[in-house]
């Protein structure tokens, strides 16, 4: 026990390693976001004029500067609104969710090459530049989803 006090004693009596400071030009810069930078705000506003003309006959849950969502009048399994679709301002990028495009493998296959690179999960898509194109075919989506909708009874 004596040995391992003194041990313990030993240690307590070393000198501390000096730190040592990496110079300031050494250092590596800041790495910058990966997204160009880009208005999102025109991205955000532009995703939300799909889904407007839908707000009538649908109960608009948020319509905030960076979300807008929108939920059907049917109440789902869960006793909540199923909900129909929303646009969501991110940091990196802006979220279209289209949720009939989840419920409906035959709308899924439908979706172009191209708005699939754009696609996170089965249905959300991001954006992080207007694309007057995939926004016509997310459109597109939209009113088919919605007549999908109609047909099984979600109003």
């Amino acid at each position: 026990m004596a040995k391992k006090a003194a041990a313990a004693g030993e240690k307590a009596k070393r000198p501390a390693k000096a730190a040592t400071k990496t110079p300031a030009a050494a250092k590596k810069p800041a790495t910058k976001d990966p997204v160009p930078t880009t208005d999102f705000a025109a991205v955000f506003d532009r995703l939300k004029a799909i889904l407007t003309p839908y707000a009538p006959g649908m109960i608009v849950v948020k319509d905030d500067p960076g979300w807008y969502y929108l939920d059907t009048k049917t109440i789902g399994a869960n006793k909540k609104p199923v909900m129909f679709a929303a646009v969501r301002l991110g940091k990196n990028y802006v979220s279209f969710h289209l949720m009939p495009l989840y419920m409906n493998p035959v709308l899924q296959g439908q979706v172009s090459p191209a708005l699939k690179r754009r696609q996170q999960g089965k249905a959300c898509f991001n954006f992080a530049a207007v694309d007057e194109g995939l926004f016509a075919e997310l459109a597109d989506h939209t009113r088919a989803g919605r007549e999908c909708f109609k047909k099984i009874g979600i109003e």
